[in-house]
């Protein structure tokens, strides 16, 4: 069994920060890891691999493998995954020969990038001690069905098997439909998979789920289709894209919430997945220009973990539950699921799926409502097979419930160690046996009437905790069943010598079961079902690890308020206990469990006001004086395109990837003799979504436009003889997935009878192009403007140096009129140690403005942010700390494009917080080098 998340490294680009997610996920009860890997980032200067700093997957493998989570490998070298290009590089666009095709010219593109990390990953495959278990060619190929080429597919995993991969090859078709399904031959992998995202990708409307089909047909069309393989979802839906002017990662996250856990993800165990990997565990940030053109900074994608690396969101809680109940579940690979839904309850309302033990009387039945849209509270009685004869339940009395958009995973004839539970009512969250007894731990809603029965005859039955006159027992046979009510107090009952802990939903959402490593645990992939392997803790808000030295119990943890920490099943050997390296008082019950109490108090910490640094400003579109000089310039001279999928409707190209430039913002200067008649021009450019596109005659302001081209700007009178410059500002967003379209002017004319050829043109981007400056930020971090080919975005920038014009405005003021103004100030950061806090910058006090301008954020270096007011929907930007120094200075960097006449400044910025959390974790600053002065800087 296989639980699984998806977390991109290169979306989070501070290397220490992996094992904190890592533990994360591992704590989720969750075993395996899926990954991409960015070949743009890798490859930005053609045959050229550069894997160093926060693009070295060597450090994202080691902190897997302390974690405890294996790895499935996904380096495309497609991968889509809302990114620039899809992982393609911009200059593919040069490249001969149709994309994801057996065409040379593409195969040959690509085998720099795929030789050189294939090797990396092959180091760390599990046939070396590794984590990697699974590796993935491209991606979602048979989303081109009619182009579907077996022999591309085998080339790449050739490629693959010559570097040293040796682990089994998975696919993920785009849905459970697709055609390269396993089997003989070209092309074949080893294990099929498939994705679905069964809610869309719409969050303005969270709880409307009347548009979609329930897939309750799973197991039927894996039968089908790849019966000789694990049932795999490679990519199954945990949140949502969100796109510019959408509604927000928040209604993503309530789109696909608890509820939605609960319903379509206890699906798929109905339908016996045995892999089963969710998109996105963790979405981090599209810094530096990393996302595609139709998503903004943010891909938090509403998923289980935040942006901010928080576990706040009830969603994790939920999956924890369910990835805590497999973990423990050996029994269910040993089912078989049915092809229908089975009627055992007393009404039509409520529908059940089995999962019968083939080997075994094991059993899981998945109950729902028969329409899964509805939020009625359904009362119901039920009816199974056990070992002990067909039961119908509740066998003391009362009914089940079924309260809203719910689904139950019960369980018959269950084995707890060497005692069967005979049948559970109540969900499974965890269940340890330790040497002198067994803790078990079942959960339930508030108001819901609950069953069990285990295998025992006249236990002795004690109500340790909570009101005893909830609870009901009978001894029938050899066997004892217990009723309850679940209230919102705790119910703690002994029987025999097992300790149920009968708790309501949000009560087991701070129960914790980390895995016990000992000083001789080389790893901690082991199974989680061996005696005294793990231990059981109530703890709250986060429980990384448990780690057994000598007679030192130490736990690493998160607390986000004064904590009672339990411990269940401490080792016997253990005496002394510690927290985040701190020893704890503790007392030790009758039952030998163990409490102590955590302080929290908020840290006394002052975040400084934006509006008061010292704020260094300069023109950032020198471009539109009189006196600069472009001649570093790239000269539009080619007389055609190398982009094989889109031809020239201009006399020379002016597509930025034929000059090699990507990324961010594009600028180009024409020059043109003027007749004394030109009223107009009429100009297409591109840049992708929803990109910003602004035109000035020498320094005369003309208009802008957002997205639709063509589009006519009327010009103001010009002298006949005179040679006169056109300016063009292009803020582009990337490159769609999968795509060579190009960016830029990508046609214009000049009425007043010019041709085109009238014009001469100049174009530039980032400084140096494909042979960028900053390799410690890599090919996607810097655009075209003058602040950022000067490196003035950078920490230290020459804010003392005469050579520039150095102003005191602050963003706050803006500038007055259409330009791009560019500001940097100085950012001290003292926090107190011990704690994570993570930070966030906030414009507009989170409500978006609807100013006519663009901005950028640069956190020492790193560019954090794109903030469109009159877009939306982000205004908060968090930064995670290692970009962020915390205990020292940083430098903080604002562009603002403005593009209307009126100018544009920023209402409010500020530096905010999120949930603060004592915290063990060591975080270290990411590489990020400060300004030196750039050769040949324009």
């Amino acid at each position: 069994m296989l639980l699984s998340g998806e977390f991109h490294p290169w979306r989070l680009p501070v290397p220490s920060l992996w094992l904190d997610i890592f533990q994360k996920i591992k704590a989720l009860g969750f075993s395996a890891t899926s990954f991409y890997v960015h070949w743009a980032l890798l490859e930005g200067e053609p045959g050229v691999y550069r894997a160093d700093g926060a693009f070295d997957l060597a450090p994202f493998f080691e902190a897997a493998a302390e974690a405890g989570i294996y790895l499935l490998a996904r380096p495309g070298p497609y991968i889509q995954a809302e990114s620039f290009g899809g992982g393609f590089p911009g200059w593919i666009e040069r490249m001969t020969g149709s994309l994801r095709t057996n065409d040379s010219g593409f195969l040959d593109s690509f085998h720099t990038y795929y030789s050189n990390t294939t090797s990396v990953i092959s180091k760390f495959q599990i046939s070396n001690g590794g984590p990697v278990i699974l590796l993935q060619p491209e991606n979602e190929y048979s989303v081109s069905q009619s182009d579907f080429e077996p022999t591309y597919m085998q080339y790449i995993m050739d490629e693959a098997r010559s570097n040293g991969i040796v682990v089994p090859f998975i696919s993920n078709d785009a849905g459970p439909y697709g055609n390269d399904a396993p089997g003989s031959g070209v092309g074949a992998v080893d294990v099929y998979g498939h994705d679905y995202y069964p809610l869309g990708f719409s969050c303005s409307n969270p709880d409307n789920w009347t548009a979609f089909t329930f897939p309750d047909n799973f197991y039927q069309l894996h039968e089908s289709q790849s019966p000789t393989t694990p049932y795999s979802l490679v990519e199954f839906q945990g949140g949502s894209m969100d796109g510019w002017g959408g509604s927000g990662f928040d209604g993503c996250a309530q789109m696909v919430g608890t509820e939605a856990e609960r319903l379509w993800y206890k699906n798929n165990v109905a339908a016996g997945a045995s892999f089963f990997s969710i998109y996105m565990i963790y979405g981090g940030t599209n810094w530096g220009n990393v996302g595609y053109p139709n998503g903004y900074t943010s891909y938090d994608y509403g998923a289980a973990i935040t942006e901010a690396r928080t576990v706040d969101r009830d969603k994790y809680s939920e999956l924890k539950l369910l990835g805590n109940f497999l973990k423990v579940s050996p029994t269910y690979l040993d089912v078989q699921p049915s092809n229908n839904t089975i009627s055992v309850a007393n009404t039509t309302d409520i529908s059940v799926s089995p999962l019968t033990g083939r080997t075994s009387n094991s059993s899981f039945w998945v109950i729902r409502h028969s329409d899964y849209t509805s939020t009625d509270n359904t009362s119901y009685t039920i009816t199974f097979p056990t070992s002990n004869g067909t039961v119908n339940l509740p066998q003391l009395g009362g009914a089940l419930s079924l309260l809203g958009r719910d689904s139950k995973i019960l369980v018959t004839d269950y084995p707890l160690g060497n005692i069967n539970l005979l049948y559970s009512t109540a969900e499974l969250f965890t269940w340890k046996e330790f040497s002198e007894y067994t803790v078990v731990v079942l959960y339930g809603d508030i108001g819901e009437h609950e069953e069990l029965a285990i295998g025992l005859s006249n236990p002795n039955i004690t109500v340790l905790e909570g009101d005893s006159s909830t609870i009901r027992y009978q001894y029938a046979g050899n066997q004892t069943i217990l009723s309850w009510d679940i209230t919102g107090s705790r119910l703690l009952v002994k029987a025999g010598n097992i300790y149920f802990f009968l708790l309501d939903r949000s009560s087991a959402y701070n129960f914790w079961v980390p895995q016990l490593v000992t000083s001789e645990t080389t790893h901690n992939y082991t199974s989680d079902t061996t005696v005294a392997s793990s231990i059981v803790l109530s703890a709250g808000y986060m429980v990384r690890t448990a780690r057994l030295q000598g007679d030192e119990l130490h736990i690493a943890a998160d607390f986000n308020a004064t904590t009672t920490v339990e411990i269940f099943g401490a080792p016997a050997s253990a005496n002394s206990l510690y927290i985040n390296g701190q020893k704890q008082q503790f007392t030790k019950d009758s039952q030998g469990f163990w409490t102590t109490t955590v302080i929290f108090e908020m840290p006394n910490f002052i975040l400084p006001d934006l509006t008061q640094l010292h704020w260094f400003s300069i023109d950032s579109l020198p471009e539109l004086q009189s006196s600069y000089n472009d001649s570093g310039w790239t000269d539009a001279i080619l007389s055609s395109t190398s982009n094989v999928d889109y031809g020239l409707s201009t006399p020379k190209s002016l597509f930025s990837s034929d000059y090699g430039y990507h990324v961010g913002f594009l600028l180009y200067r024409g020059y043109f003799t003027a007749n004394g008649q030109e009223t107009q021009l009429n100009l297409t450019t591109q840049g992708g979504s929803v990109f910003e596109t602004a035109v000035w005659i020498n320094d005369t302001f003309v208009g802008s436009y957002q997205q639709n081209s063509p589009y006519l700007l009327s010009l103001p009178t010009l002298q006949s003889g005179s040679t006169y410059v056109i300016t063009i500002v292009i803020e582009t967003l990337g490159i769609e997935e999968g795509s060579r379209a190009p960016r830029g002017v990508i046609d214009y004319s000049l009425d007043g009878g010019h041709s085109q050829s009238d014009i001469s043109w100049k174009l530039t981007g980032n400084l140096g192009g494909e042979q960028y400056i900053d390799l410690a930020r890599g090919p996607l971090n810097e655009g075209g403007l003058y602040a950022e080919r000067q490196g003035l975005h950078l920490p230290s920038p020459p804010v003392n140096d005469s050579t520039y014009s150095w102003g005191n405005s602050t963003p706050f003021n803006g500038i007055e009129s259409a330009g791009i103004g560019f500001w940097t100030a100085q950012l001290p950061l003292d926090l107190p140690s011990g704690y994570d806090i993570p930070l966030s910058f906030q414009f507009d006090e989170g409500s978006i403005s609807g100013g006519e301008y663009r901005a950028q954020l640069y956190v020492n270096g790193f560019q954090f942010g794109k903030y469109a007011p009159s877009v939306g929907p982000q205004t908060t930007f968090p930064v995670p700390q290692g970009i962020l120094n915390y205990n020292g200075d940083n430098w903080l960097a604002i562009s603002i494009f403005a593009y209307n006449s009126s100018g544009g400044c920023l209402n409010t910025l500020k530096l905010v917080n999120n949930t603060v959390a004592i915290s063990p974790i060591v975080v270290e600053l990411a590489d990020q080098p400060v300004y030196t002065k750039r050769a040949n800087a324009y």
